[in-house]
C-alpha cells in the first residue's frame, strides 16, 4: 500500500509538514507495513516557503531587511534541496501584519525589502526563484523592489522617487541599466492566484487598498499612480501591464516583476507541485490524502486539494481530503472528483480547544480513514 500525505498548513494552527506527520501516525498504527510519502504543500501564499523547504531537503535563511515602512524587520527565504532554487514570500519583507493597524498607509510602504530577499538569493548563487506575493501591504507596483536590485525611478526633474505608491503619480523615467546583473541570468516565477489588472475599479489600488488603510479619496489617488506607472512602462519598456492577468496582486507587484525582472506569473500550487516533483511521487500510488484548515465549495478553486486532485485524476489516484473544518458547502467538493470529505473535529468544541488537539485530531482521523478502507476491503472479500 502506498499512501501520498500532501496537505496545505492549518493556518494558526499546524505547520503542513506538521499536518502529514500526523495524518501519517494514524495510517500507520493501521498500516505499520505501508510506504507513506508526507509532501507538505502551499499555494503560493503562507507557508510556502517552510513547505517547500520540508518537502525537498532545503534550508531556510534568516536575513534582515527594509519593512514595508522603511524600518529593518528579521526576514527569511528558503533555498530547496536542490541548491538553485530559491523561495520567497514577500510577505515576510513587505507583508501587511508587519505593520502595525494604526500605521497602515500604502501611499508610503514599500516592497524594497522584497528587492533585498532577491538580492540575498543571488547571493546564496540561486538561479530559479520562486516569490509568493500574497499579504501585501503595499501598493508601489514593484518600484520598491526594484530600485533594492538597481534600478531607478525619476520625476520630471530628474529625482529619483521616494518610497511609496502615491509617489508613482509623479514618474517620468524609469532606468533599468543599473538591476543587478545576476538579474539576467535567473528565472523567476510568480505564485499568482488573483486576476486583478493594475489599475480601475478591480485594480490593486481599488480592491485591496481599503485593507491596507487607504481612504477612499487615497484609494483614486494611488490607483491614478499605478494607471502613471502602467503608462511610463507602455512606453518606455513596451510591456502593456495591464493587460496581464495578476498583474494588480500585492498592491501592482505582480506587474512590476513582470516589466523589470521578465517574470511569469503562474498559479501557486502549479509552482508548488512542480518543485516538489509531485507528479512523479505520486506514480503508483493507491491513495493520496490532501488537507487544509477549512474546506469549502471554494477548495475545489485554486486552493491545495484542488491541484492535487488535479494531479491525482490525471494519475487515476483516488483522493481524500481533510478538513479542520468543513462548511455547510464542503459536500459539493464530490461533484469536483475527490473521493471522500472528512472533517477531523471529532466533537463541538471552541477553536482555541481545535487548535491545541489538532495533531491529535489529524492523527485518529488518518487511523479512522485506514480502518474504513481496511474494513470495505474486508468486506468485498467476504462477500
Amino acid at each position: 500500500m502506498k499512501v501520498v500525505i500532501a496537505p496545505d498548513s492549518f493556518k494558526g494552527s499546524l505547520p503542513a509538514q506538521e499536518v502529514a506527520s500526523a495524518i501519517a501516525a494514524g495510517i500507520r498504527a493501521v498500516w505499520p507495513d505501508a510506504t507513506i510519502d508526507c509532501i507538505p504543500l502551499a499555494d503560493g501564499g503562507e507557508g510556502t516557503v517552510q513547505a517547500l523547504v520540508s518537502a525537498t531537503g532545503g534550508r531556510l535563511v534568516e536575513t534582515r531587511v527594509t519593512g514595508p515602512l522603511g524600518e529593518p524587520v528579521d526576514a527569511f527565504f528558503g533555498v530547496l534541496g536542490d541548491g538553485v532554487t530559491a523561495v520567497i514570500e514577500m510577505a515576510a519583507a513587505s507583508g501587511l501584519p508587519l505593520v502595525p493597524p494604526d500605521r497602515r498607509d500604502p501611499a508610503i510602504t514599500t516592497t524594497r525589502g522584497t528587492g533585498e530577499l532577491i538580492l540575498a538569493a543571488l547571493d546564496e548563487g540561486c538561479r530559479r526563484l520562486i516569490v509568493g506575493i500574497g499579504g501585501s501591504a503595499t501598493n508601489d507596483g514593484g518600484a520598491g523592489m526594484a530600485q533594492a536590485l538597481g534600478a531607478s525611478f525619476k520625476d520630471g526633474k530628474g529625482a529619483e522617487l521616494p518610497p511609496g505608491g502615491l509617489a508613482l503619480a509623479q514618474l517620468h523615467s524609469i532606468d533599468l541599466s543599473g538591476l543587478d546583473r545576476r538579474l539576467q541570468h535567473v528565472e523567476i516565477v510568480v505564485a499568482c492566484d488573483v486576476d486583478n489588472p493594475l489599475y480601475g475599479p478591480n485594480g490593486a489600488s481599488a480592491v485591496y487598498g481599503p485593507q491596507k488603510g487607504a481612504s477612499p479619496e487615497l484609494v483614486d489617488r494611488l490607483d491614478r499612480a499605478l494607471q502613471r506607472l502602467a503608462e511610463v512602462i507602455r512606453a518606455q519598456l513596451g510591456i502593456d501591464v495591464q493587460q496581464i492577468p495578476g498583474s494588480g496582486a500585492a498592491g501592482g507587484l505582480g506587474a512590476g516583476l513582470v516589466a523589470f525582472l521578465g517574470a511569469t506569473l503562474k498559479p501557486g500550487i502549479e509552482i508548488v507541485l512542480d518543485a516538489v516533483q509531485f507528479h512523479q511521487r505520486i506514480q503508483g500510488a493507491d491513495l493520496i490524502i490532501t488537507a487544509e484548515g477549512g474546506v469549502d465549495r471554494q477548495t475545489a478553486f485554486g486552493k491545495t486539494p484542488s491541484g492535487v486532485l488535479k494531479a491525482a485524476q490525471a494519475a487515476g489516484v483516488p483522493v481524500i481530503v481533510v478538513g479542520g473544518s468543513l462548511s455547510d458547502d464542503a459536500f459539493h467538493l464530490y461533484q469536483h472528483g475527490f473521493a471522500a470529505i472528512v472533517g477531523c473535529t471529532p466533537r463541538p468544541m471552541s477553536l482555541d480547544e481545535a487548535i491545541a488537539r489538532a495533531a491529535t485530531s489529524l492523527t485518529e482521523t488518518g487511523q479512522l480513514i485506514a480502518r474504513l478502507i481496511q474494513l470495505g476491503s474486508n468486506t468485498r472479500r467476504e462477500g
